[in-house]
């Protein structure tokens, strides 16, 4: 049985950062952010249900949706963003349960999957234990201005619409503090990779 690992964190706490530690290491990581845009495709049965309930305004000129306008638009909006979640997350989880039979099918022993809203979408029944990335939120907020050009308000706006990270450490298996050096988020990981005993 190939061991399925759920990694998770918050919005800018570096879970990329690890995403790729294990990739380099031969891991396969089945990303949700990555499944999210092949469902979304033109064409694909999210983009037809995303058109229909928000309209061709959200569209670029290519007919690709214009992710950033669709972003803000129900970022400010709880409702739409349960709209478009309703549509997207099941097509999301069935791409990448399709991935991971796919990897099963190739051999690999443990398989990632990169879930940024695992707890708070409540698919924890994905996967076989959990890791969390976690920053303090001074840091998370500042590294998500810097990386996304984004003011004080808006940062917050973003981290506050996930759960705090302070819960998903409570409730994960693991924790990778992020807060220090890259060279210190990887001894982390390759020590839980040891104690769990993982292999590719």
């Amino acid at each position: 049985m190939a061991a399925i690992i759920g990694l998770t964190g918050g919005i800018a706490s570096g879970k990329s950062t690890v995403s790729s530690l294990l990739k380099e290491k031969g891991f396969t990581v089945i990303d949700a952010d990555v499944a999210a845009r092949i469902v979304v495709q033109p064409g694909e049965e999210a983009y037809k249900k995303i058109v229909e309930t928000f309209g061709k305004d959200i569209l670029l000129e290519n007919g690709e949706i214009n992710r950033p306008k669709l972003g803000d638009l129900v970022f400010r909006d709880e409702q739409k963003r349960l709209q478009l979640n309703a549509i997207v997350h099941p097509a999301v989880r069935k791409q990448m349960l399709l991935e991971k039979e796919q990897a099963i099918r190739n051999g690999k022993q443990t398989i990632f999957l990169d879930i940024p809203l695992l707890f708070e979408s409540g698919l924890t029944w994905m996967v076989d234990k959990t890791i969390v990335v976690y920053v303090d939120e001074n840091i998370q907020l500042q590294r998500l201005m810097k990386r996304n050009g984004l003011d004080k308000e808006a940062a917050e706006i973003r981290i506050s619409a996930q759960m705090p990270l302070e819960e998903k450490a409570s409730k994960a298996d693991a924790v990778i503090n992020n807060n220090g050096t890259i060279t210190e988020t990887k001894k982390q990981l390759e020590h839980i990779i040891e104690i769990w005993a993982l292999r590719p």
